[in-house]
């Protein structure tokens, strides 16, 4: 090839380039269309619907042992695995057994317990999504996976309209697990199954 061809080649190319991307824009809205984080009730109620859209069980409450203890009793749970940290209150108005993922429980043993109880690091109201980030209350992530039934307890201060300002609130340095709704997949032959990867159930006790 001649340098003459060369050059005229990258000629071309140069020519036919596509110009730069536009800078992306930042401007984004920072919260759920017509709930802003301001308006409390309307982003609790935005969260309770989005939860009861993808299938799983919200119940309201000032004080999270009793509703626990009725979210337990109605799905019929008589074992409990809770994590490390989590307060004596959630648990002590339920006469089951309740397994301490102290240490850590075999995967045998989870997935022979009934149902597991958390806190969460924050959730989404637009989405209804749950984020837990292995802090106190909140566990390994084994241990939210293996039961088949989740309860658990959001506080309404921890609720955000949408994204950004939840993750405001999480450290991206912890092992982040987003959770929305029960687990099902539709991947074979388009048929919605529950529990592919994660428990079939998801009870939230919202408080406040």
């Amino acid at each position: 090839m001649t340098a003459a061809a060369r050059e005229e080649i990258l000629r071309r190319i140069r020519a036919a380039a596509v110009p730069p991307a536009p800078p992306v824009p930042r401007h984004y809205l920072r919260h759920a269309p017509g709930v802003p984080d301001q308006d409390r009730p309307a982003v609790l109620a935005l969260f309770a619907e989005r939860l009861t859209e993808y299938g799983a069980e919200v119940l309201r409450a000032d004080r999270p042992g009793p509703a626990v203890a009725r979210l337990l009793a109605g799905h019929g749970a008589r074992s409990l695995v809770v994590p490390d940290g989590l307060p004596a209150e959630w648990t002590a108005d339920w006469d089951g057994e309740v397994r301490t993922d102290r240490p850590p429980l075999g995967k045998a043993a989870l997935d022979a317990t009934d149902a597991v109880l958390t806190g969460c690091a924050a959730a989404v109201a637009d989405s209804g999504t749950l984020v837990l980030d292995g802090g106190p209350a909140q566990g390994r992530r084994a241990a939210t996976l293996l039961p088949d039934l989740h309860v658990c307890v959001v506080r309404a201060e921890q609720v955000r309209s949408a994204l950004p300002g939840a993750l405001a609130r999480l450290d991206p340095a912890r092992p982040l697990t987003f959770v929305s709704g029960p687990s099902a997949t539709a991947d074979i032959e388009m048929i919605r199954v529950k529990g592919v990867h994660g428990p079939r159930r998801l009870a939230v006790v919202l408080l406040g």
